[in-house]
């Protein structure tokens, strides 16, 4: 049987997914021709046009719920810990109101929202710069609006990294398989279902796109006890149209133009309403 280079490379594709265990329909292989692979679908997937989330900066008021929600995320990622800020590689994180929206702090703010510890991680933007600069496609945009990284294509050119206004991607400047000094593994418990990664590639939140692939929701907000909502914000009837309908927010940089698709509740909806004076 003759084939030219094209259905070569074809058959060729169909192999290497074939060897790396994915979940391939082979179409027939007729003469001088090949069908389109296809791949079966999860029928208990999550489905949307535009995932996004409100935090609730009202409802993560404790510490210990931060770190459950922090943790939960790098547990079950293999997020490595270094044990130094230099080398942290870091999906979701905590930083001030000054340092999480640059410009809108005034002196007159309380301190409390002032030092508040709120929760970061990459905003999934309509228009993500990271994946503009790319040059190998390892970060790009799904139809659903999340933000991937593709680890196996990354080059560690960081070009990334320089693109994301929020800092919201990390690189491994030391192998994330290794063990410290002590002999202790950089990765403590390594959950075997998710792969670890090597020196030299970016990585960042997904929002859990192997949890939503399954009908779950991300692993923050099951661990956020309501203080994290995720869902479409392109469908009226969700639950977090329902808030953003209601609630006022404020995101990340948003006169940068990439269209942040993390919104937050800052705080005040309990205040009472001062009585008009007659």
């Amino acid at each position: 049987m003759s084939m030219n280079r094209r259905e070569f490379l074809k058959i060729a594709g169909v192999s290497t997914i074939a060897g790396l265990g994915g979940t391939a329909v082979f179409s027939h292989l007729g003469k001088n021709s090949l069908e389109a692979v296809q791949t079966s679908p999860n029928t208990d997937a999550l489905t949307g046009k535009q995932w996004g989330m409100v935090i609730d900066m009202d409802k993560l008021k404790s510490e210990e719920t931060i770190k459950k929600v922090t943790e939960a995320c790098h547990r079950i990622h293999n997020v490595p810990d270094f044990g130094n800020p230099k080398d942290e590689v870091k999906w979701i994180w905590t930083e001030t109101f000054e340092h999480s929206f640059p410009g809108q702090e005034h002196k007159y703010m309380s301190e409390d929202m002032m030092h508040k510890p709120f929760l970061l991680l990459c905003n999934h933007c309509t228009d993500p710069a990271c994946v503009r600069v790319c040059p190998t496609k390892a970060t790009f945009k799904r139809k659903d609006g999340i933000v991937m990284q593709d680890m196996h294509r990354c080059i560690g050119c960081r070009f990334c990294m320089a693109a994301c206004p929020f800092g919201a991607r990390s690189f491994n400047y030391r192998d994330p398989r290794g063990k410290d000094a002590n002999g202790n593994p950089f990765i403590k418990e390594e959950n075997k279902e998710y792969p670890t990664r090597m020196i030299g590639v970016v990585e960042k939140c997904t929002f859990c796109v192997e949890r939503i692939e399954k009908g779950l929701k991300p692993a923050c907000v099951e661990e956020s006890n309501g203080a994290l909502v995720f869902g479409d914000i392109d469908d009226p009837a969700s639950e977090i149209r329902r808030i953003l309908n209601s609630q006022y927010t404020i995101r990340r940089k948003p006169e940068l133009g990439t269209g942040p698709n993390i919104y937050y509740i800052i705080g005040g909806n309990d205040y009472a309403v001062v009585p008009e004076i007659r």
